[in-house]
Order: structure tokens, then sequence, then C-alpha cells
């Protein structure tokens, strides 16, 4: 069966309108240059701590679990960056997804994180994002706009999210 050309390119055009449609639906409910959805969560030494507060300083929120080896393997990178830039109105938010509190501190405890971690037990915040992967990191700026979204952890992934918060500290 021979498809008159015009016909074929509005298929192809309708099937690729379908297929970003249903990719953008399944991808996260955050986007870049959204305001990042705000939420509270309890800290790892029992504090609150809410998005919002954080108003006026470059945020870099990292999702982790105790059981994500990529995880682990980007928290020396990530307590490097805070502490590099913390004086610079930069703020790290590590947010535990672990269904048991404890093995979240006690990993936090163990890798020597100097950056707060905030517990998600219940996945309420992590489904707000919806990020799809582990490690998922998202870089918020000053006004608490999104501005980059990193999913999963690769190495050499530490030197985009320096060259990202150097950008948005400048700002």
């Amino acid at each position: 069966m021979a498809f008159h050309r015009p016909y074929l390119s509005r298929a192809a055009a309708a099937l690729a309108l379908c297929i970003a449609t249903a990719a953008s639906a399944a991808a996260a409910t955050v986007a870049s240059q959204a305001p990042a959805p705000d939420f509270t969560l309890r800290s790892a030494d029992g504090h609150n701590l809410r998005l919002q507060e954080q108003r006026g300083q470059v945020v870099l929120v990292n999702f982790w679990a105790s059981w994500c080896g990529p995880c682990k393997q980007e928290m020396p990178h990530l307590n490097r960056l805070y502490d590099k830039y913390r004086a610079s109105g930069f703020v790290l938010l590590g947010v535990n997804i672990d269904d048991d509190p404890r093995a979240a501190t006690a990993t936090a405890a163990r890798m020597g994180l100097r950056f707060p971690v905030l517990l998600d037990a219940d996945k309420a915040v992590s489904r707000l994002y919806d990020l799809g992967s582990m490690p998922a990191t998202v870089l918020i700026d000053r006004d608490g706009r999104v501005r980059y979204l990193h999913r999963g952890y690769r190495d050499g992934v530490e030197d985009d999210y320096e060259r990202q918060i150097r950008e948005l500290v400048k700002e």
C-alpha cells in the first residue's frame, strides 16, 4: 500500500505529538523555569524545614536513599560543593526516601554529611517532584524557580552541578 506523502507527513507529525505528549506526562512534574513545588519535611536533627523559606538562596535538592549505590557515590561530591558555596548563598538539601528514617540518619552519619538531611519516608515529596530515578537533583534559583534537573548519577556530573551553582550564585 502506497501512502500519499502529505498524509504520511501529517501522520508522522501527529505520532510525534502523541509521543511527546505521553513523554511529558510521564516525565517529572517539575519543569525548568517553573516554580519549585513547596514542601516541608522534618530534618534528621528533628527540625522542620520548608523549601519556601529558602527563597533568596540557590538551592540544590538531592533525592537519595541509603540503598542506592550511585547516591552514596555522589555524596562526597555534594559535601564538597556544600562546603565550597554555602557562604555564597547556596543551600543543599538531601531528601532521603528510605522507609526507615534510622537507615537515613545512620547512612548520613557514616558518610559525614554536613548538609541538612530531610526525611521523606512516606515519599510525598518524592511523588510531588516525580523525577523517576535515583539519585535525582533539582537546582532552584533565588526566585524559587527550577533551573536544572538531573536524573541519575554518572561520573563527572558534579562538574555540571558546580558550573550551574556558580552561574546561579552570580545572578
